[in-house]
């Protein structure tokens, strides 16, 4: 009788071999990130064997564990759709009891890049503080058991959450993606520093506390074990296999309940109804009236619950921030840093009716002139300053308080609100000009054939934005290298937010007739994909 374990891990292999025979753009993308993947492994592999006789060899192996053990935690969270075998629920139907499921499973998830990448740097992790017969046989079995602990800490996580990551509101998850992906980015970077300039020592006491938490008890085990601290190393590595007995243990229940117990997780409670009219209410009366709050309105509920909208406000609020925040913590930064955060979100003016998707057509019904496009664009640029502009004000406070240069405040303000308003106006005339789509599905911005639209409506708007806020720009120029012009700095304030008022009222006036005169073409090309 064939096992559930080697039917299911069959089971796997089939899925990838069939999705390689889709096309032949899948299989390039699957080759060349497995040998990406694989490449940059083995170089993490060299690095750890490197290290092998370092003092403070333990300092960097254990906390990478760590590291990867985390990476395993988070990924279904963001990318549940990555692997269609972390959903369960396909197989609730099946007469299957749920420790032979779990073995089988857990002897599927073997199966892939990921496995491979991740066994390779623990293969490093545990060589880089072996010594001597005993550590190394100790290692063999650490290596082992932190793949199985990431792996089965992966899967409890998929299975404790998989009908929520399946549902509408679970696949908003992925909006942190971005956020997490760019703060992580900046700490990497900022801890390289520290760790530059002061020597991997300062990860010892991390590397002390967390050589006692599975997985990587299981890399503090090999250094006890080749120290000669056999007891210690027992601990470890019992340590290791009770947070794999938990997970398995988690992870069966998690699957018992999914065959067993109906989905409620798309069921609404009886008031929710209730309290979202009371919300909408709420906040409809702070908007003004007449066709431009309720474009106003319409953009901020997209902005809410549309995905692939939020995801983009949601990473460009992070990197806005965290680019002229961490400079200025580092001592590397500049005061006009801060105009990046008015440049981030000024970017979410462009492709205002691409975001809209097929449904522009319902808008484009109530647009029959160039004064009911002037309104449907008022609309969503003050929709965007409703954010912006406070968001804008804190990042620029934020970093001048950072860095100490308190009278440079208002020019720098002041250079941000025209760039803003330059963006707008830019963002106002591309979106009617070089319309096109957003999928819904998938991590894909741009729908097929239409990559070329995009360059030109974001960068070629951006360019355009720039050259609009120039005069501000020389005008800053100007005071900071001529005598005295200091004393006039603090008119660069209403100076650029008078500019940018302007330019983005002139950029809506422009952009009007065009959008009105080009409404079949604009509901074509958003339509696509």
């Amino acid at each position: 009788m064939t096992s559930v374990t080697s039917t299911v891990v069959r089971l796997k292999l089939s899925l990838l071999r069939n999705g390689l025979r889709q096309s032949a753009g899948r299989r390039a993308a699957f080759v060349a990130s497995a040998v990406v993947a694989l490449l940059f492994a083995l170089l993490q592999l060299l690095g750890l064997l490197a290290l092998h006789g370092h003092a403070h060899a333990e300092a960097v192996a254990v906390p990478g564990t760590a590291v990867l053990a985390l990476g395993w935690a988070v990924m279904p969270l963001f990318f549940p759709s990555g692997d269609e075998t972390l959903d369960p629920t396909r197989l609730v139907m099946l007469p299957l009891r749920p420790r032979p499921l779990v073995r089988a499973m857990l002897a599927a998830s073997l199966v892939g890049i990921g496995p491979v990448f991740t066994l390779l740097v623990l293969v490093g992790c545990v060589l880089s503080v072996a010594h001597g017969t005993a550590g190394y046989v100790i290692a063999v079995a650490a290596a082992v058991l932190a793949l199985l602990v990431c792996v089965a800490l992966a899967r409890a996580v998929a299975a404790a959450n998989v009908r929520l990551l399946t549902s509408r509101k679970g696949r908003d998850l992925a909006v942190l993606s971005g956020l997490v992906i760019a703060v992580g980015a900046q700490l990497v970077n900022f801890g390289a520093q520290r760790l530059g300039s002061s020597g991997l020592g300062q990860l010892q006491p991390v590397a002390d506390v967390l050589s006692w938490a599975p997985p990587a008890s299981a890399v503090g085990a090999v250094r006890s074990a080749s120290e000669g601290a056999y007891g210690a190393a027992a601990g470890q590595l019992l340590s290791a296999v009770a947070g794999l007995a938990l997970l398995i243990v988690v992870w069966a229940r998690s699957l018992n309940r999914l065959m067993t117990s109906p989905d409620g997780s798309t069921l609404q409670a009886p008031d929710a109804g209730a309290r979202e009219r009371a919300f909408a209410g709420g906040s409809v009366r702070l908007l003004p009236g007449g066709r431009t709050g309720t474009v106003m309105e319409r953009t901020l509920r997209y902005l809410w619950r549309d995905p692939k909208t939020k995801a983009a406000w949601v990473t460009s609020l992070a990197i806005g921030l965290i680019v002229p925040v961490f400079n200025a913590v580092q001592g590397t930064g500049s005061v006009y840093f801060a105009c990046f955060a008015a440049g981030m979100l000024g970017i979410q003016m462009y492709n205002q009716f691409g975001q809209d998707t097929s449904a522009f057509w319902m808008v484009a019904l109530t647009i029959s002139s160039a004064r009911d496009a002037y309104a449907e664009l008022r609309g969503r640029a003050l929709a965007l300053l409703v954010i912006t502009l406070p968001y804008a004000t804190l990042v620029t406070v934020l970093t001048t308080a950072l860095l100490g240069d308190w009278p440079r405040l208002p020019e720098v303000l002041g250079l941000s609100l025209a760039l803003l308003g330059a963006m707008l106006a830019t963002g106002a005339w591309t979106s009617a000009r070089f319309p096109y789509s957003i999928p819904q599905e998938g991590h894909k911005n741009v729908a097929p054939g239409q990559a070329g639209l995009a360059w030109i409506s974001i960068f070629g708007g951006m360019v355009a934005a720039a050259l609009l806020c120039s005069p501000v720009i020389v005008l800053t120029i100007w005071l900071n290298v001529s005598a005295g012009g200091d004393a006039w700095s603090w008119a660069l304030l209403p100076t650029g937010a008078g500019y940018g008022a302007t330019i983005t009222f002139l950029g809506l006036r422009l952009a009007a007739p065009r959008t009105a005169a080009r409404l079949p073409e604009i509901l074509t090309a958003v339509s696509k994909g």
